[in-house]
This record gives structure tokens, C-alpha cells and sequence, in this order.
């Protein structure tokens, strides 16, 4: 049955017996793949099967692997045939350079060279490695390291009239934030940082590594900066929520002390900064690698090899989409113009008496 449905996919020519030959060759195998994309336009990493309107990075992830027969087209249908997983879910336009998926594929000829045919030129596969049969993305990654790239003016203070193009972070300015960032090391319970989850939560409590913002450089004119945050796990918006908060403080319409009491139990406002700048830098399978890296049968999941690689499609798709769209969208500009509508200081309870009195 595979075989018929691969032959649909063969360039006219080939015959039944060359597909057959093929599938013997190249037995399915348990792998990873190191993946880079540019999330712009894209509802999202994970594929929603049966919304076609919401167009996600596996989407064409999965064609392409199809089109390229690594899998039969009934994989495709259904990704638990091929033990699919993504190890991070990343957002609607929220891009990646180190994204990894695990799945079963049968292991053709030259298979990222054929892969990487059929995905568009914004994603694409930079490495492979055999891992065990039991392998699972998203279970056995122990942390993931994620940054924001935003434009300095973010952190203009509020009172002060500011040329977008002009404006240059100064040091002090740098100081605090990284002061603020630094807050965030440890476990907190992060339910003010996302949707749907309550205080009492315990899956809202998350252990962050380390967070800080690097030097600012000058891209076209504007002046933009790079925040890094390594985690075990986040949640939904979790990252943005955290940014977005640090840029409120700094702008001056939020005290300091509103970090301390986003992790108790009340309800507290934290803005939500735009998704553009985020990107799943890399994920870390420390565990795994001590475990399985070395055994003689498997690779550590590293990709030293591939840094530079990684380097140039950033350079390419991600940093040129990010700021284009900065600078013609607008979107850091349009949100930083929201803030002054948040409630910073009102408890939930306040927060619910002004709303039933504006209703």
C-alpha cells in the first residue's frame, strides 16, 4: 500500500521495481532534524489538521517530506504513523534557527539535499542525526534558549520625546534592564504570564536560567538589541509577557516592585510584546547526551558543525524579516502606544469593580 501511494509521488519514468528497491534500501529510522525557518505569515509551528486556512510550519514541513519519499503520503495524514514530534511550539510569527523535530523517515540518498527541494527558500533542514527508537523531541529536551531582538527605543523613557531613528540606548538604560531581566532567574510561578492557567497551578511554576539583553548594534538606520533567555519550558506568550512587562518598568508606567507581585496569587495586567522579534535560538538534551552521546551507536545532539550554517540563514531570513517588517509595519512602535491603557497598579478585585462599572 505504501508503495502504491509512493508511486503516485514518482516522476513519470519510474517503474514499481525501482520504488521497491528503494524501500529496501533505505530502511525507516528514528532521526532528528535541525530545522530554521522565519515564522512570518505562519499561523504557527505545529500543523492543525484540517484548518487549511491557518497555515503552519509543518504544513510544508510535511509535504516536503512526502514529495521527497522519507515518508509515505498516509504519514503525512497521520504524524503518529512516523512518531512525529516538535520539540517546541513555537507562536504565530515566531521564528526559529535551532528548532528540532524527531520522527521516523526511511533514510534515502542525499535526503536534506531532496527534502530541502520541496521547502520553500524561508525554511529550511540543516542537519540530521540518528537517535534511539524511544527518542521523543519535546520529553527528553531539558531547556531552551530563546531571543527577542527588538529596537532600543523600547526603552526610551516615556516622558521623553523620541526620534525612532536617533534614539541610542545608553548605558545606564542597558544596566537596568539587565537588572530587571535578572529577576526573573529561578523558579516563579508565571500564571500572569500566560492564558488559562491559574495561580494555584503547579504547571505554571517555570525555572528560568538565565535572562540578560546583549550591546546594541545598528541595522538600516535603527538601533536594535537582542535578549536571551534559556529555560527549562515556557508557556504560551510566556516570553513576550516577560519583555513586555521589563519595557513597561523601564518606560515608567510600571513600578519595579510589580515583578514580585506577578508571582502571588492576584491577577496583575502584563502587556504582551509583539511576536516578530522571538526566536527559538536552540534546544539542550544535556541529559540525553550524557546518557546516549557517547554509546559507540549515537551522536551527542549538538551541532557544532552547523553554527555557521545557522549564522547564515539568520543573516538571510530571519534578522532582514524582522527589522523589514519592524520598519514598515510598525509593530514595536503601534505596541508601546498600548501601554499606557494598562492598569498596572489595580488589584483583580479593582480591575473587576471598574469593569462592571464601565459596563
Amino acid at each position: 500500500e505504501e508503495n502504491g501511494h509512493q508511486n503516485k509521488r514518482l516522476k513519470t519514468g519510474a517503474n514499481e521495481e525501482d520504488v521497491e528497491d528503494q524501500n529496501k534500501k533505505s530502511p525507516k529510522r528514528k532521526i532528528v532534524l535541525l530545522m530554521a525557518y522565519s515564522g512570518k505569515g505562519y499561523h504557527g509551528m505545529q500543523r492543525n489538521v484540517g484548518s487549511s486556512q491557518f497555515k503552519t510550519i509543518e504544513d510544508d514541513l510535511v509535504s516536503a517530506l512526502v514529495q521527497s519519499g522519507c515518508i509515505p503520503e498516509n504519514h503525512g495524514e497521520d504524524m503518529k504513523k512516523m512518531s512525529f514530534q516538535r520539540c517546541a511550539r513555537t507562536d504565530k510569527g515566531v521564528s526559529a534557527a535551532g528548532q528540532i523535530v524527531s520522527l521516523k523517515v526511511r533514510l534515502i540518498d542525499d535526503i536534506l539535499e531532496k527534502i530541502n527541494n520541496h521547502l520553500p527558500s524561508h525554511i529550511r533542514i540543516l542537519g540530521l542525526k540518528r537517535v534511539t527508537g524511544g527518542f521523543n523531541s519535546k520529553n527528553k529536551c531539558d531547556a531552551r534558549t530563546y531571543s527577542y531582538m527588538l529596537p532600543t527605543f523600547a526603552f526610551a523613557h516615556k516622558d521623553h520625546d523620541v526620534q525612532e531613528e536617533a534614539y541610542r540606548l545608553d548605558r545606564e538604560t542597558l544596566d537596568k534592564v539587565n537588572k530587571l531581566l535578572a529577576c526573573y532567574k529561578g523558579t516563579h510561578n508565571f500564571h500572569n504570564f500566560t492564558s488559562q492557567k491559574g495561580p494555584r497551578d503547579p504547571s505554571a511554576k517555570r525555572y528560568i536560567m538565565e535572562m540578560y539583553c546583549g550591546e546594541p548594534f545598528v541595522r538600516e538606520n535603527v538601533e536594535f538589541a537582542v535578549i536571551q533567555v534559556k529555560g527549562q519550558s515556557f508557556m504560551m506568550h510566556q516570553i513576550r509577557k516577560m519583555i513586555g512587562l521589563v519595557i513597561a518598568i523601564v518606560k515608567g508606567y510600571a513600578a519595579e516592585s510589580i515583578i514580585e507581585r506577578s508571582w502571588g496569587e492576584e491577577k496583575v495586567d502584563v502587556p504582551k510584546a509583539p511576536g516578530l522579534g522571538l526566536v527559538l535560538e536552540r534546544v539542550h538534551f544535556e541529559k540525553y547526551n550524557r546518557r546516549f552521546g557517547n554509546d559507540g551507536l549515537h551522536e551527542p545532539l549538538e551541532w557544532t558543525q552547523e553554527e555557521e550554517k545557522i549564522a547564515v540563514f539568520k543573516e538571510q531570513h530571519i534578522y532582514p524579516t524582522i527589522i523589514n517588517t519592524e520598519r514598515e509595519e510598525k509593530s514595536m512602535a503601534n505596541w508601546l502606544n498600548t501601554l499606557s491603557i494598562h492598569d498596572f497598579n489595580s488589584s483583580a478585585v479593582e480591575m473587576q469593580v471598574n469593569n462592571k462599572n464601565s459596563k
